[in-house]
């Protein structure tokens, strides 16, 4: 059932998916629900949250330095079997500077809990470095790293679809990480499954056609749908069944396809202040959490149960 509103696009634009299912992993942030910054325990209390509601033993952050975040999820990743993909945040050198030495601080003593690094989160979309500028941030980090770990970058999937980020496909990166959202389209939740399966089809086919036969890793890089209270956008109405039902059909449905994905985000951030578009609406970012800020569960997070 989960299956049968994005089978006929993943069959048009991936014929060789295999029939094991993917890896599910979920964006975490580096804060309590109150604003402090999480402990090495808060993340093993993440970690427990996450692994018996989900199953899943994978997250991705986005800026290693901010609140100390490597020095405490690594260690935390390594009691409770987890690993982590750390974000280096490249759009100012303060910020590059600061998580590439927490990265490399760390790395040599929890080289098996980093599964990878991203170099960039939406920097293509923002505009703030062509394809070139950023494949050469992500140059810089691969030497400091060395091959034992994987480097790439995500942004969202239309940069990947129009040839944006060619060079950086064309640069011989690790892992690239493609941004889709159902909700971001403004679909409603009708349609939403669909867009969401069709866009990220879309910039995986330009990839593996620049790419040819180098060996690039792919992931949803981020997917999901707010909750109760959040703010809408467009046709796109949030709410907790909207968000279970995108979780069913999309997030386990493309799994079920053999993608791998990141849900965004594990646990509600309260803490976040409403952001202001173009067009002066606020808008609440704070309930786009799969779990509360107590880490209790808003619907079944196991795709194996759905």
């Amino acid at each position: 059932m989960r299956f049968a509103t994005i089978a006929a696009t993943a069959a048009i634009f991936a014929p060789t998916v295999v029939s094991a299912d993917g890896v599910l992993g979920f964006a975490l942030g580096t804060k309590m629900g109150d604003g402090n910054c999480k402990s090495q325990s808060d993340y093993e209390a993440d970690f427990e949250a996450i692994s018996s509601h989900s199953g899943s033993k994978l997250v991705r952050g986005y800026a290693a330095s901010d609140c100390d975040a490597a020095k405490n999820i690594l260690p935390a990743a390594k009691s409770k079997g987890f690993q982590v993909v750390l974000g280096i945040w490249p759009d100012v050198q303060e910020s590059f500077d600061a998580d590439t030495k927490a990265i490399t601080e760390h790395a040599g003593d929890y080289a098996d809990q980093i599964y990878g690094v991203t170099v960039g989160s939406e920097t293509l979309y923002r505009g703030n470095f062509t394809g070139e500028e950023l494949l050469s941030k992500i140059k810089e980090v691969k030497g400091m790293l060395g091959d034992k770990i994987k480097v790439g970058t995500a942004d969202s999937w239309n940069k990947w679809a129009d040839g944006t980020g060619d060079a950086v496909i064309k640069g011989g990166v690790d892992m690239i990480f493609v941004n889709a959202f159902g909700y971001w389209q403004g679909q409603d939740i009708n349609n939403a499954t669909h867009t969401y399966a069709d866009d990220l089809m879309q910039a995986f086919k330009h990839i593996q056609s620049v790419a040819g036969n180098t060996n690039i890793e792919l992931w949803n890089g981020e997917t999901g749908w707010p909750t109760d209270g959040a703010t809408d956008y467009e046709d796109a109405k949030a709410g907790t069944n909207n968000a279970k039902r995108y979780y069913d059909e999309g997030v386990c449905g493309l799994i079920g396809w053999g993608y791998n994905v990141f849900s965004f985000e594990a646990f509600d951030e309260p803490w976040k202040p409403s952001s202001v578009g173009d067009n002066g609406q606020a808008k609440d970012e704070t309930k786009w959490g799969v779990m509360k800020a107590d880490r209790t569960p808003k619907f079944e997070l196991d795709c194996n149960k759905i």
